[in-house]
């Protein structure tokens, strides 16, 4: 079994999660999620981020602006709607009920019981 797949797996779970968290603060800046996410040790790349914005702006969870820029082309920054609040905020319920679940269990000490010398019942 190879750890990296998993710890890969287990970050591709909360990543919608996480970029919402961030444009849920104010406007965004694709490379601005990109950073903030690496600083949190997420790291993403914008090939994997703009796909995904994109498909939450179809779905009306994100709105756009274009930004004029003074070093290039104008700049797209992202926003959460109505809709997009609400979504996020059951993935947040959603989360906290999960990281409390996983808590529980990892911090558990006492043992399973023994049941090797059990007649299974048919």
């Amino acid at each position: 079994m190879n750890i990296e797949n998993t710890q890969s797996q287990m970050r591709k779970g909360i990543l919608e999660f996480c970029i919402l968290s961030i444009i849920r603060r104010g406007e965004a800046y694709p490379s601005d999620i990109v950073e903030e996410m690496k600083g949190a040790n997420l790291n993403i790349f914008e090939g994997t981020l703009y796909p995904l914005l994109t498909r939450l702006k179809n779905a009306d969870m994100l709105t756009y602006r274009w930004v004029e820029s003074n070093s290039g082309p104008p700049r797209k920054y992202f926003s959460l709607t109505d809709k997009g609040e609400v979504f996020y905020k059951e993935l947040e319920a959603t989360w906290i009920e999960l990281a409390n679940a996983v808590n529980a269990l990892a911090k558990k000490t006492e043992s399973l019981p023994d049941t090797t010398n059990q007649n299974p019942s048919f």
